[in-house]
């Protein structure tokens, strides 16, 4: 196999690349091999290797949020613009990015380079303007030719041992599902919300979901009823929750959505350890549950500041395991086929909904929330 050195060699001059607003810039002339590497760990080794540093910022920089955005754009831009499997998921990796780090390096260094970029778990800018991945393989090419074969995007190593256990579990259930579908986001690279986000979201829903469950009865509750009872609730509202809650003849699609948060709510009080268990989602939640729980939350002063998250392992099996699910049912759906036996459909999307905001998915707030498969 061809090292890094063997793949770039003939790359090094100038350290600035001409990719628009999506890369910076080297501020000072070099011998080497301009890189750029962009790290999903939040905690990324120092570089073992000699080097010249230009540049390195993480998401405490309010500008890096910004230069991914437009590098996303960059991606997108490439070739044709057709999303092939390597744009989507080096899209996804940007999205995931914690760390950029610029620097220069000697072509006699780029294999010790390839070995750190395996350890930061880092795809590489280079001069050229292509995507490589750690070991130098084209994932995109700045003119859209096609990628290296054996281009692979990284993954730390828990994301690929928890997608091996989720695949063997639904396959011993029957339900076995494609090795092509990626790793998700693992412990190195996790950014969870806070104890008390999770608990503010949770009154919210309780409130819609209660309003929806109440207008389907015939009584409606009123928003003066609700905040009475929930008065946690009004200040975590999204725009989309303030409406329904406004609304004196919601549609019935519309009744119909809110009502189902009922699954989200219980998906939190799960993370939440507020019930003991996240069943198969096989059926519908413990409604009465879920509600006590919430209710039980709001009356005790403390419990609001002494709440803590299940084990981040624990969070992302569930993530796992109802991303899979998800693609399942999709998948049965667009064939015209009957859903996996044991699945409900909606608890899947909720759920997966709920912990994908939760995992802050593509750092969406709540009421933009996807669940791409």
């Amino acid at each position: 196999m061809k090292g890094l050195l063997a793949r770039l060699k003939g790359l090094g001059g100038r350290g600035g690349v001409s990719a628009g607003s999506t890369v910076q810039s080297a501020r000072q002339e070099s011998a080497g091999v301009l890189i750029n590497a962009y790290c999903t760990h939040s905690d990324v080794p120092e570089p073992d290797f000699p080097h010249v540093p230009f540049a390195r910022r993480d998401l405490s920089d309010p500008e890096l949020a910004k230069h991914l955005s437009g590098f996303v754009g960059y991606v997108l831009s490439r070739g044709t613009g057709e999303m092939s499997r390597n744009r989507y998921h080096v899209m996804r990796h940007i999205q995931r990015v914690q760390q950029h780090l610029s620097f220069s390096v000697e072509e006699s260094q780029l294999d010790a380079l390839s070995g750190w970029a395996q350890r930061a778990n880092a795809i590489l800018f280079l001069p050229d303007g292509g995507i490589r991945d750690p070991n130098g393989r084209v994932l995109l090419s700045a003119a859209g030719d096609a990628p290296d074969e054996a281009a692979a995007l990284p993954y730390p190593v828990e994301a690929w041992e928890r997608k091996a256990r989720t695949e063997a579990m639904l396959a011993s259930r029957g339900m076995p599902v494609p090795q092509h579908l990626p790793p998700l986001v693992s412990e190195p690279e996790l950014r969870l919300r806070a104890p008390q986000e999770l608990a503010g979201r949770a009154f919210a829903l309780l409130a819609v979901s209660a309003r929806a469950e109440s207008v389907v009865s015939g009584e409606p509750l009123s928003m003066g009823d609700l905040f009475r009872r929930l008065p946690f609730a009004q200040k975590n509202l999204t725009a989309g929750e303030r409406a329904f809650l406004a609304a004196d003849m919601p549609d019935e699609s519309t009744v119909v959505q809110f009502g189902w948060r009922f699954e989200c709510l219980f998906t939190l009080e799960w993370v939440l350890g507020l019930v003991d268990e996240l069943p198969f989602p096989a059926a519908i939640c413990d409604v009465p549950l879920a509600t006590r729980v919430m209710l039980n939350v709001g009356a005790s002063a403390d419990a609001m500041q002494t709440l803590k998250m299940r084990e981040d392992s624990e969070i992302l099996d569930a993530l796992d395991l109802h991303y899979r699910l998800h693609w399942l049912v999709r998948q049965a759906r667009l064939k015209k086929e009957v859903l996996p036996q044991g699945v409900d459909a909606g608890v899947v999307l909720e759920r997966h909904r709920a912990l994908n905001w939760l995992v802050r998915f593509e750092d969406h707030d709540w009421d933009d929330v996807d669940t791409p498969t």
